[in-house]
């Protein structure tokens, strides 16, 4: 799953704001049952590599995360409370079908330091 922030703002820039927020979907994750095989922000977008019951659509997983994690951000980070949104109304999401939660990790620590 792949989203960014509204206007595509720098908004992990702050590491506080970023730590936050991955705790924040660590929370969803856990109320939903869904384990979390990557969790990775950028300046100006984060993805994750979830592993989720097939009862759990994953539009119905992208709005409790996204609902969820823009409420609390933007009451518990002044600089964010200005934002009718946080976030995009799009997202991107693919399955992995074989794909080890080695190379998933891989990946996304990859994707941390590219330019």
């Amino acid at each position: 799953m792949f989203f960014c922030p509204r206007y595509r703002r720098k908004i992990s820039i702050r590491s506080d704001v970023e730590e936050r927020f991955k705790e924040l979907v660590r929370e969803v994750c856990e109320e939903l049952e869904i384990n979390i095989a990557a969790l990775e922000c950028d300046k100006d977008h984060t993805y994750m590599f979830l592993n989720a019951l097939p009862k759990l659509s994953p539009s119905d997983i992208m709005a409790k995360i996204k609902g969820y994690t823009s409420k609390i951000l933007r009451e518990e980070f002044s600089h964010l409370k200005h934002l009718p949104s946080l976030w995009t109304r799009s997202y991107f999401v693919s399955t992995a079908g074989n794909v080890s939660s080695g190379t998933i990790k891989r990946y996304a620590a990859q994707q941390k330091t590219r330019g």
